[in-house]
């Protein structure tokens, strides 16, 4: 049975598999761009025609950038026969969000989603054989 961790955020994923006692660790960086949503063109009032059209486009891009992350990260679990997903709030619901949609046979192999904070290689790989040893 091949079990997978998937500790992740914006910036990257940390994917613990572990198959017949043995363990692999991949990194897959997410390429999604941080934006500094600033101001318009010299209105002093937030929220400005200007901004809502910068938060729009952002939003939009960022809502792609996501989407291929998550695509990149699916190729790599895809034989997985059990998953869980944690990291930071957000990011992993979103991903599980785009399991649920589009990857329908491995949304069914989530066992469970966690709330963390950023962690090490090795807490990482270690949170992954706890998770799963206890399940």
């Amino acid at each position: 049975m091949k079990k997978t961790g998937i500790w992740l955020d914006k910036d990257k994923a940390l994917i613990v598999t572990i198959e017949n006692e043995n363990e692999t660790f991949q990194i897959v960086s997410s390429n999604v761009e941080h934006y500094k949503i600033h101001g318009g063109s010299g209105t002093r009032q937030k929220g400005g025609p200007e901004d809502v059209v910068q938060d729009r486009k952002y939003l939009e891009r960022e809502k792609h950038q996501l989407k291929q992350y998550f695509k990149d990260i699916t190729t790599k679990i895809d034989d997985s026969d059990a998953l869980v997903l944690f990291g930071p709030a957000g990011t992993n619901e979103k991903f599980s969000d785009e399991l649920h949609e589009n990857y329908k046979l491995l949304s069914t192999k989530i066992k469970g989603m966690r709330k963390t904070d950023s962690m090490t290689d090795n807490q990482v790989k270690a949170w992954t054989r706890d998770f799963f040893l206890s399940n």
